[in-house]
């Protein structure tokens, strides 16, 4: 299968806003300290890189998978395929998260977590956290407990005939954000009702759409990427575009009108140095969306003694450090654990 650069530039996209979304607390802490101003950058809502990552995953899941559609095993296949590739990684930072709050727990903005808590984090279970919120341990994860329902749901519906496999997932999709817009649904339920999960089926859409033979030219896919990104500046100074719905209603467009742009061209040119790059830490998004606290918290100690108050050169540096570590557990963690759990999984 041929690599889809645009939707691998925007996975690195992706991640890097949600690493810059975060990066600004740290910033803003050692402004804090030292006893300088710090304003925050709001031009874009930086956590919409959880949105974009939501519509790409709906998008992947049939693009990738479409082989499996109909095939005997192939629920399983895919099952054992998604467990290899997300819980070796998000175990280890888990573990990771774990290990410094026993050695360190001044470095962590959390309480001690109760052993439930933890064992529903390893098993992607949504279930309140120390001061209530439905997050798990390792906060980062909660967004892995939509993507383990969305897997779920689609692989369950690969025991299905292969033209409904996608309708089945959406269906079941919708059924449970409008069960829980009537009647308020207790946990798990509740949590997985919420309508950030109709951008898995925003995905789906795309990518039937693509393997139907859409293809867009250069100029149309730029006006999208352009109207894409002036949706997410005007839901920066939206209050509403903040609540769930809300949130659905600017960021969902935005997401599916930049996805659609990244993988319905004609890729009838070589990409640039720049692309290709860029697509390399595509590869590496999902160890960067999981690493990047850990190593922006690692600077942020290091600038706490040296300059607290360069928050500029902090930032910089904390991003560098994320992406450098993002590759480095990349190509040496996340690649060939994934083999490996295929390998035993058969999968």
């Amino acid at each position: 299968m041929s690599q889809l650069y645009g939707i691998q530039v925007l996975r690195a996209l992706a991640a890097l806003m949600v690493a810059v979304h975060h990066v600004q607390s740290d910033a803003g802490f050692l402004a804090g300290q030292a006893g300088v101003p710090f304003t925050p950058w709001t031009i874009l809502p930086w956590d919409a890189g959880v949105d974009l990552f939501f519509v790409i995953s709906g998008f992947i899941m049939v693009h990738a998978s479409s082989g499996l559609f109909g095939q005997a095993g192939g629920a399983r296949l895919f099952l054992a395929r998604r467990i290899a590739r997300i819980v070796p990684l998000y175990w280890a930072a888990t573990t990771l998260f774990l290990l410094v709050m026993l050695a360190s727990p001044a470095l962590l903005n959390s309480g001690a977590p109760s052993a439930g808590q933890i064992l529903a984090s390893y098993l992607f279970w949504p279930l309140p956290d120390a001061v209530g919120a439905i997050q798990p341990v390792y906060s980062l994860g909660w967004t892995l407990n939509y993507e383990m329902l969305f897997y779920a749901l689609f692989g369950a519906a690969l025991l299905l005939p292969a033209r409904l496999v996608v309708p089945a997932t959406a269906l079941a999709l919708f059924g449970l954000v409008a069960t829980q817009a009537m009647i308020p649904l207790p946990l798990p339920f509740g949590f997985w009702a919420q309508p950030i999960v109709l951008e898995f089926a925003g995905g789906m859409a795309i990518a039937l759409l693509r393997n139907r033979g859409l293809r867009l030219e250069g100029r149309l896919r730029w006006l999208m990427v352009a109207a894409g990104v002036a949706i997410l500046v005007a839901a920066a100074g939206s209050d509403w575009a903040h609540t769930p719905w809300g949130s659905l209603a600017y960021r969902g467009p935005a997401a599916l009108l930049l996805v659609t742009a990244a993988a319905c061209g004609r890729g009838q040119s070589a990409p640039s140095a720049l692309v290709r790059q860029l697509a390399r830490l595509g590869d590496a998004s999902y160890a960067l969306y999981l690493i990047h606290p850990f190593a922006m918290r690692a600077v942020r100690q290091i600038f706490l003694h040296l300059a607290p108050g360069a928050t500029i050169i902090f930032i910089i540096a904390a991003l560098a450090a994320a992406v450098l570590g993002a590759m480095a557990v990349y190509r040496w963690f996340e690649k060939p654990m994934t083999k490996l759990l295929r390998r035993l999984l058969r999968a």
